[in-house]
Order: structure tokens, then sequence, then C-alpha cells
């Protein structure tokens, strides 16, 4: 046995392969914990910042959170290129540590009141520095995570990705419960609103600490054994491999505005629409959220099963068909909420059990860090970034019948994309020639 065979085996024990999944998902818990407190939290701080108080402040606020949206794709081309140069390790400890920096930064943020307009640029600063990592995080978490898979068990592995995000965002409404029953708004508004981001940036900090100490995968180990780097992984990732971006670039148009609709509008949904108790239709959301971490997995099985291909198409058919039926059957009840979410983050699960996987396997490592990042970012920010604003638009006009319609088209389209992508499931990830 070769010493490289010999490292290859000993890399994939048992608690190797468990701190390469703790080391690839830890970012992205980070990021959606600190994504969802932003969200949970700005009405208690928006005045901390912003001057003219009530919906003024609050509406700033808000605003922050979307403009960090348009930082991913720079953070993507930035970070990208940096994984794909220097490894999958480098690039996920230097991801996290800026997310933790981010995290601090508004945690220790002056008021407005002490400091003027420099409390807010402040806040600003430490969003896009949040935005900017998270850019980066996707993409070099995902080529990690599936580069260290054993064969035949790729999409278990990487549906830990989308794992660690809803358990980021259970986490983070976790804090808000706990917060806001042991402290009144008063408290809340002058300091306890800080916890979460110490939290997060503390989280951050034990992160990157494991993540330097992970071993970098297979794939990228033969990269620099051959010396076969990609200098320019920018340059090679638009000039030969174009299509692939554009498939990156389709599938995560549904993901982007089902993911939104689902774990987070839904519950505000169903108030405006069935004046259903908002109480009852959290608490829903909340257990829904919770059956979605146990069945990503088994999902995952489903597509190295069966292939990828079969069950993203079973979950953009869903979203074509289900949304008008689905919404319909809301009344205001406990029990209509429930099951409304739970079907939907069933079918969910198709997809998000298998997009880290998906993705790398467009891929050549040469250029896979980059060539998921940069399309998921530029999707996202367009399509994630705005659907708060496309939602409250329905609702402010009274159309929110318009809202299945835009989920169902948005699926229409990404089914498109899957329909004529190609089967990667037994494509060979550590192959490091460099394909069209």
């Amino acid at each position: 046995m070769t010493s490289s065979t010999t490292a290859d085996s000993g890399a994939r024990t048992s608690s190797g392969t468990a701190n390469a999944l703790i080391g690839g998902t830890v970012g992205n818990f980070v990021e959606w914990f600190d994504w969802s407190v932003y969200g949970f939290f700005a009405p208690y701080f928006a005045s901390q910042f912003f001057p003219g108080g009530g919906t003024t402040a609050t509406l700033s606020t808000l605003l922050v959170f979307a403009i960090s949206f348009f930082m991913r794709p720079v953070g993507a081309a930035v970070l990208g290129v940096y994984a794909d140069r220097r490894g999958r390790r480098h690039g996920m400890t230097l991801t996290i540590l800026l997310m933790a920096a981010g995290s601090l930064l508004i945690a220790l943020a002056p008021t407005y009141g002490a400091v003027g307009w420099l409390a807010p640029a402040i806040l600003i600063a430490g969003r896009l520095l949040q935005g900017f990592s998270t850019g980066g995080e996707f993409g070099t978490s995902a080529s990690f995570l599936v580069e260290w898979a054993k064969p035949g068990r790729r999409a278990f592995a990487g549906s830990f990705q989308q794992v660690s995000v809803v358990l980021g965002i259970l986490c983070a409404s976790l804090s808000a419960t706990v917060l806001t029953r042991m402290l009144d708004d008063d408290a809340m508004s002058s300091w306890g609103w800080r916890v979460p981001f110490v939290l997060g940036a503390v989280i951050g900090l034990i992160g990157m600490y494991i993540r330097r100490r992970l071993t970098e995968p297979e794939a990228f180990r033969r990269l620099e054994q051959s010396g076969r780097q990609e200098q320019r992984p920018l340059g090679a990732m638009a000039a030969g491999h174009r299509r692939a971006a554009w498939f990156v670039f389709g599938i995560s148009i549904a993901g982007s505005v089902i993911t939104y609709m689902w774990l987070t509008y839904l519950p505000t949904y169903a108030v405006l629409t069935q004046h259903a108790k908002e109480a009852d239709a959290q608490l829903a959301n909340t257990i829904a959220l919770a059956f979605f971490v146990v069945v990503l997995p088994f999902a995952a099985l489903l597509s190295d099963r069966f292939g990828r291909r079969p069950t993203m198409l079973v979950y953009a058919g869903a979203f074509v068909i289900l949304p008008f039926p689905l919404l319909s059957m809301l009344d205001g009840s406990f029990g209509s909420v429930l099951l409304v979410s739970l079907v939907g983050m069933a079918f969910l699960s198709l997809n998000h059990s298998n997009l880290a996987t998906v993705f790398a396997e467009l891929f050549p490592p040469q250029v896979r860090t980059i060539g998921i990042a940069l399309p998921y970012a530029i999707s996202n920010a367009i399509f994630g970034g705005t659907a708060p604003s496309v939602m409250q638009f329905f609702g402010s006009r009274d159309n929110l019948w318009a809202v299945p319609l835009y989920v169902s088209v948005c699926a229409l389209v990404t089914g498109l994309f899957f329909y004529f992508m190609r089967e990667t499931k037994t494509v060979d990830t550590h192959n490091v020639e460099m394909r069209a």
C-alpha cells in the first residue's frame, strides 16, 4: 500500500469523517444563525442605530439586511478563488473568521446617541463583512464536504450543509424566545439584543479553531501533488464551464424563493390571509423546521440511490403544481398551518439535500469552489435578497394570491434546468482532468 493510499484511508476514519462534517458545516450554522438573529432582533436595536424611531428606524435596519445580500457575489469571487488556489481548509478558516468579526463588530457597535451617524456606518460595515464572508462559505464548504464523502454517499454528506442551515435558524429562534421571556422590552433594546451576536462571534471563533485542524480532502491533495492547481480559477471557470455555472444559477432560483416562503414567510402569510394566531403559526413553523432537519439526510439517501435528476425533478414538479392547493388549505388553524408547512418541507428536502452535492459534481476540483460560489451568490442576491420585498409588495396591494403563482413560476424555471441537466451521480469528483 502506498503512503498516499494509507493517508487517504486514514483520513476517512469515522473520527476523521465526523470532524470533516463538523468543520464543513459550522460556518453555515454561524451564517444562518447571524442572518436569522438580525431579523428576529431588528425591532429591538433599530432605534439604537437610526434616528426617527418606529417604522422609519426599522425600515432602515431592514434595508441594511437587504444590502448585505449584494456583497455575497463579491465575497464569492474573492474567497472562491482563494479556496481553489490555497485549499478548502484555508478558505473555510478565512470565511468563518470574517463571519465572527462581523458578528463581534455589530455586538460592540456604539449607538446613534453616542456617536451619531458613525453608529449605522459600523452596523453596515458589520453586515457587509458578514455578507462578504457568506458569499465564500457555501462554495467552499460544499466542495469540502463532497470531496470528503465516501463513494455512494456524497448526497448524504452534502445534505449536512443544509442541516446546519436549519439548525442555525432554529437556534436563533430559540435565543429570541429565551431572551424575550427573560428580559423586558427596555432591557432587550438597551443590551439584550447584543447577546446573540456575541454568541455568534464565539461560535465562529470555535469553528475557526476546528477548521484550522482539518485535513484537506483527497481531491485537493491530488491537485497539490500533481502541481495542477489553477492559478486563475475565475477565468478558467468563465472560459470553460459557463454551462455548469448557468445550471448553478438556474437551480438556485426556486430554492431561494421557496426557502424564504416555507422557512420564513409562511407564518406571516397565514396570519395575513386567514387571520391565524401568530403564536400558533410560529409554533407550527418551528415544528416543521425541526422535521426538515430530520428528513434532509433521508432525502439525500434517495438521491444517492436513485440519482440527482429524478429527486430534484420531483421537487420542482411538486412546487409547480402544489402552491395553490396547499396555500388554499390554510384556514387559520394551527393544524392547517402545520400540515402545509410539513408537506412543503418534505418536498423541499429533495432539493436541499442535493444542492451542495450536485453543484460540486458539475465542476472539476480546479474551479469547483468558484464555480459553485459565484453563480449561487448572484442567484441568491437577485432572488433570495428580493424575496421579502416581493412578498411585501404583494401583501401591501392585497394581491397575496400572487404569492403561490410566483413560487410556481420560479419552480417551473428551475425545473427546466433540472430537465436539461445531465445526471452527475457517477461523476468522479477527485478527477483532476479539466472537463468542459
